[in-house]
């Protein structure tokens, strides 16, 4: 390789910024799976879940006891390599049980938000083709309602029975008590074959299935452990609290993967409650705590009373994805909780959430930044008119390219095309720059995705929703910047001649038909959407037009 450049980590030759990070050694076993990979690292940790509300937790040693015996239960049920299994559940400490059997057997877990309304849920089975659905008593109903006739076997998470009009295969409970036969179909499960299919947004448009690979997994497993080893070298010996959900890719990465190979505890909210959390911080001594920017946000504002009422002695380090933070938000948290570091992560469900990071206290001080490139992770920075691809400092779109980068989209050769090209650079749609040591900052989305929460919202999927009200002529969904979500969604719409509908009924139509952080929060009538010629939405003019008297 031709010299690249100690500070920036950019090549001249070839206009490629490589990762100032120690590379990742990828085990060179070809037939490896995730779980396996996990399950053989060396610590010294004992205890891998509590769940926060019952106390109630698994040891590493119940963790793969349970995992090998739900896993030979799968096998007994006929499940093979390639099987597609759905998982519809709250964060809880079985999650991770479930997601770890199955891709045991090289079959394929894909999962869905708790919170997505049936018609969303049967999107997706209609896409990814589950053979079985794993869920529990309170969410049975949406599995009915989203298969309708097309019933799916299903087995329940709950520990109580519940009757239920759902096609019950199975109890979860039951499976991990089963004793390992040793009997299991073993099918020779490949680093190339595929683990996950976890839906994203991507880059703009429709919700659409990411190939994440055990080899994608295994390197993700891989940073994580790096991450944290460079931190302390404390391994095995510190308790996270799983905030986010498991369901997306942030929460799967962390609480139901990577930190299993590094020993860590991990202690399970089923839901994200800001008094829970803080309680459980204090209860378990709580190390670490990952999480989004509107939480750190609360954290900020509601630091008196927090400090008042818990104990956060035991916290050092608070790990924040999802979006950038500015450099009020660092400061500000440092100031209210200056025993208490915070480090920052960059990373889309397509680069199985890895991409960038802060690793350490310094790297942190370079405010607003979302890291310096993950380990083995390369970058460009590409003009997104010219196609000209740029050096350090010039801004333009960041694309990816590394052993976390997803295979492509499930059954979507259209969007994969668009998004991956063909020496594998994953075109991520941020438009970044990357100063002179090697920081990236996100400057803006090429995208159109809006962020609330961390959630990803798809205009392109509330735009064809509206247009189903017969009352709508056009319409169209932008980002409204909001201190405490991030960013919430707002329609501008075209009301057909003689109608008279209002900003009321609009959120009232869209709410019933989405999950609640995809709810229209803002409506602004308009004549016309304006849209250049080739008929593409112009959204930058109309946030503009909607920002133009917000005081953010």
């Amino acid at each position: 390789m031709a010299s690249v450049d100690s500070r920036t980590g950019f090549c001249n030759s070839n206009s490629t910024f490589y990762s100032q990070r120690k590379p990742i050694p990828l085990p060179p076993n070809p037939s490896l799976d995730v779980t396996t990979f996990i399950s053989s690292q060396a610590h010294r940790g004992r205890i891998a879940f509590i769940d926060a509300s019952t106390g109630e937790n698994l040891t590493f040693f119940d963790l793969w006891t349970a995992v090998a015996s739900v896993a030979d239960c799968l096998s007994d049920m006929g499940i093979r390599k390639g099987h597609v299994i759905l998982l519809l559940s709250p964060n809880s400490i079985l999650f991770p049980v479930v997601c770890l059997s199955v891709m045991s057997l090289g079959a394929i877990i894909t999962t869905t938000n708790p919170l997505n309304t049936p018609g969303e849920i049967s999107k997706q089975i209609n896409d990814s083709k589950p053979v079985l659905v794993f869920t529990t008593n309170q969410l049975l109903p949406k599995i009915v309602a989203a298969t309708g006739s097309k019933k799916l076997p299903v087995v329940i998470m709950d520990e109580e029975r519940v009757e239920s009009d759902g096609e019950v295969a199975g109890r979860l409970v039951e499976m991990m008590k089963k004793k390992p036969s040793g009997n299991r179909v073993k099918e020779r499960v490949d680093q190339d074959d595929t683990a996950t299919l976890l839906y994203s947004s991507g880059t703009t448009g429709m919700s659409k299935g990411v190939i994440s690979s055990h080899r994608n997994l295994i390197a993700m497993v891989q940073t994580v452990m790096y991450r944290l080893g460079s931190e302390d070298g404390s391994q095995g010996e510190d308790r996270f609290i799983c905030t986010v959900p498991m369901f997306h890719i942030y929460g799967l990465a962390m609480f139901a993967t990577g930190l299993l190979a590094y020993g860590s505890t991990i202690v399970v909210l089923s839901k994200f409650e800001m008094g829970e959390m803080m309680f459980s911080i204090g209860k378990y001594q709580a190390t670490y705590l990952p999480l989004v920017p509107p939480i750190l946000v609360a954290m900020i504002n509601g630091a008196e009373q927090i400090k008042a009422k818990y104990d956060l002695s035991s916290l050092h380090t608070v790990l924040c994805g999802g979006a950038p933070l500015s450099k009020e938000v660092t400061e500000g948290f440092m100031e209210k909780y200056p025993m208490v570091k915070i480090l920052q992560g960059y990373g889309l469900t397509e680069s199985t959430g890895i991409g960038a990071s802060t690793d350490t206290v310094e790297e942190g001080r370079r405010y607003g930044t979302a890291g310096k490139l993950s380990a083995s992770m390369e970058g460009r920075i590409v003009d997104p008119v010219t196609g000209q691809i740029l050096g350090p400092k010039h801004t333009g779109e960041l694309w990816l390219k590394g052993p976390t980068i997803m295979k492509g989209y499930f059954s979507n050769e259209e969007a994969t095309s668009s998004t991956l090209d063909s020496e594998g650079w994953l075109r991520t749609g941020d438009l970044c720059y990357i100063d002179e040591d090697g920081f990236i900052f996100v400057v803006d989305r090429l995208k159109e995705l809006i962020k609330y929460k961390g959630y990803q919202v798809p205009p392109a999927e509330l735009e064809a929703l509206l247009l189903t009200h017969p009352e709508i002529a056009d319409a169209a969904v932008i980002p409204f910047p909001d201190r405490e979500v991030g960013q919430f969604p707002m329609a501008y719409v075209v009301r057909k001649t003689g109608s008279s509908l209002s900003e009321k009924s609009i959120m009232e139509f869209v709410a019933k038909q989405v999950a609640p952080y995809k709810r229209i929060r803002k409506v602004a009538f308009i004549s016309s959407v304006p849209k250049n010629p080739s008929g593409k939405i112009l959204r930058k003019d109309l946030i503009k037009l909607a920002t133009a008297n917000s005081k953010l």
